[in-house]
């Protein structure tokens, strides 16, 4: 009843003669054999391996002076990924981020 109601719809909508729905299952199919094979494994280690270059570069940018774990955090989730970004930013975009205050910024601008 509902695959008739869709192609209903779909030849109402469109102002084609659609006579069947293609099942969902059969799209997936295709359109996964048409990406080309994919490894479960590989997943896994892309999200693990984000999570630890995450944790390096939060740690890299606790090196600057003034900048701790939180706004380490909050710099990184800016898109400030290395520490020569942080430095060579301008005040109002770092001013701009949650838990970035001026006395910080000042200390930061000093290393230029």
């Amino acid at each position: 009843m509902i695959s008739k109601f869709l192609s209903k719809l779909k030849s109402i909508l469109f102002k084609s003669s659609v006579s069947s729905v293609t099942p969902l299952k059969e799209v997936k199919k295709t359109t996964k054999s048409a990406k080309g094979p994919k490894t479960k494994s590989a997943k896994p280690q892309k999200t693990k391996s984000k999570k630890v270059n995450s944790k390096k570069i939060i740690e890299t940018l606790t090196t600057l002076p003034g900048v701790g774990e939180k706004s380490a955090k909050a710099l990184y989730q800016a898109g400030f990924k290395t520490t020569k970004a942080v430095i060579e930013a301008d005040e109002k975009d770092l001013l701009a981020i949650s838990g970035v205050g001026v006395n910080l910024v000042k200390k930061l601008k000093e290393l230029k």
